[in-house]
């Protein structure tokens, strides 16, 4: 059985250095580029508009958190989700990860990755609000599965394909569920609060070899999560909508204040961040250095693992909004993906390089530095216990409500494959496999989930770039109506009687604005 996984992480390791490095970062940053220049930098040259249209839209009457019917949630409510699912263990030990392996310039690569994957993420929303279509229950339904089948298939000689590469990339999205969006995140929870409140995992005894407090903490996260989640994602979206500006807020205020404490090393942080960009050089004393192929895919793949701007994922909630223009729905992406990595990922960054655990005038990690706990032991350095539970209390918001949004993503993926009347059997399977992730001691169903996170961005960034043409329209004809005042008929869908719909509450819409 040994020899068994030991064979199984080999391949995996093979496959997931493919998918992650050799192929994947290639995708994800051409996709970028190619989707920037598309939209005509739309996440500069507009900045001012999307902006306005999203945090500024939350204020007044009519905004985004306003819901029209029971069958759809609010714009503010599908980017509370995404954000649910994006900001977890990969915003706090995946960027400490990225900068002890990389080096300090593994920060400026994360910022350019997220740059581009703002306009990858708009476009992936832009596409899912166009191909999406009610389900039998009313709701919409909307992602990557359908913009590849319905987009992709319309193209001559690619039907055929593209309903092959919806169906792995929804094959690929249930099982990255159950693994990088539930056994990993709680696993990661059971760990922290084991070392944040119970330093003895033993304290209560164990059965079988697992510790029963590990068994205590898997029931209690299965219970909660079994109550929202049953509930259908208007009770996720709820929790999402309360919890998620409240956990990233605090987690924002605690790592200014670390700032603060540090502020002498602030200029040689930001100095250290642009100098180290392209590779750490070796020092003396027999010291390795970094190379910049290690800097550059530390940075991007820890940005997009954290922003998930290309694996497809997010567009699923966010296909479920109550909005009727394509490109408002993509406006909320550019900004998921800002905040995500330009605000919460920095801040871990600067709670890292601030600390004096990295050396920034050689950029290398000081001796007995562990990238897993780094954060944490910041946080402990300047609050003392108390910071210490601040982080483990941090990780457990972060990584729960994780767990809340990837179990969207897979109800969306298994409708999909096999119907709404599937789903309640795949919520069931999802919440019971909580306790695994809470009594699991093996990183291989980490690594492995990790490998089909990974698998899921070559089908969706396979239709994304080939339907550049479309998200291009779709943006121009936007700008004209929207920003540049006019009279064009509007792009709002692929389908005929859905378009009408949506044209005609857009008009009601528009007469209901003018009327205030």
């Amino acid at each position: 059985m040994e020899q068994f996984f030991d064979k199984l992480t080999q391949i995996n390791d093979a496959i997931n250095g493919f998918v992650w490095v050799k192929i994947g970062l290639v995708l994800l940053i051409g996709a970028g580029v190619i989707m920037t220049l598309a939209t005509r930098v739309f996440q500069i040259t507009h900045l001012r508009h999307w902006w306005k249209m999203t945090i500024g839209s939350l204020f007044g009457s009519g905004n985004a958190r306003t819901k029209t019917d029971k069958k759809t949630i609010s714009q503010f409510q599908a980017l509370c989700t995404a954000l649910a699912a994006t900001i977890g263990t990969g915003n706090i030990a995946g960027v400490s990860a990225a900068i002890v392996i990389g080096g300090p310039g593994a920060v400026f690569w994360m910022w350019v990755a997220a740059f581009l994957g703002m306009m990858t993420n708009y476009s992936e929303n832009v596409l899912g609000i166009y191909f999406r279509r009610r389900n039998p229950h009313g709701e919409w339904s909307g992602g990557a599965m359908y913009y590849l089948a319905d987009g992709l298939g319309s193209k001559k000689g690619m039907k055929g394909i593209s309903k092959v590469l919806a169906v792995l990339f929804a094959i690929f999205a249930i099982l990255a569920s159950f693994g990088i969006g539930n056994m990993g995140q709680v696993n990661k929870i059971t760990l922290n609060l084991q070392s944040a409140f119970f330093h003895d995992a033993n304290v209560l005894g164990t059965v079988g070899g697992i510790p029963v407090i590990n068994i205590i903490i898997g029931v209690a996260l299965m219970i909660l999560a079994a109550l929202i989640i049953i509930g259908g994602l208007q009770r996720i979206a709820s929790f999402a909508e309360r919890v998620v500006p409240f956990m990233s807020i605090i987690y924002v205020i605690g790592a200014l204040i670390i700032c603060v404490l540090n502020y002498k090393n602030i200029g040689l942080m930001f100095a250290a961040i642009f100098k180290f960009a392209f590779g750490v050089k070796a020092v003396a004393g027999g010291a390795a250095g970094i190379a910049i192929s290690q800097v550059i895919t530390q940075g991007c793949k820890r940005g997009v693992f954290s922003n998930e701007a290309g694996l497809g994922s997010s567009v699923m909630v966010h296909s479920s909004s109550n909005v009727k223009e394509p490109v408002k729905q993509g406006m909320w992406g550019i900004f998921e993906v800002f905040f995500d990595t330009f605000v919460v990922c920095t801040m871990t960054a600067i709670v890292v390089l601030s600390s004096g655990h990295i050396d920034l005038h050689t950029g290398l990690v000081r001796e007995g530095v562990s990238d897993a706990t780094l954060v944490a032991q910041v946080f402990g350095e300047s609050f003392g216990f108390f910071g210490e539970i601040f982080i483990a209390i941090a990780m457990l918001l972060f990584a729960f409500t994780t767990v809340l949004g990837w179990s969207q993503y897979g109800t969306k993926a298994v409708e999909y494959l096999f119907g709404t009347k599937a789903t309640m059997v795949y919520k069931v399977i999802f919440v019971l496999m909580i306790i695994s992730g809470a009594v699991m001691t093996s990183s291989l169903a980490w690594d492995i989930s990790d490998t089909f996170n990974g698998l899921m961005m070559i089908p969706n960034l396979i239709g994304v770039v080939a339907l550049f043409p479309l998200v291009s329209r779709i943006t121009k004809n936007y700008v004209r109506r929207n920003i540049k005042n006019e009279n064009v008929a509007p792009i709002l869908s692929y389908d005929p009687a859905i378009e009408q719909e949506m044209c005609e509450a857009l008009k009601q819409e528009l007469a209901e604005t003018a009327g205030e």
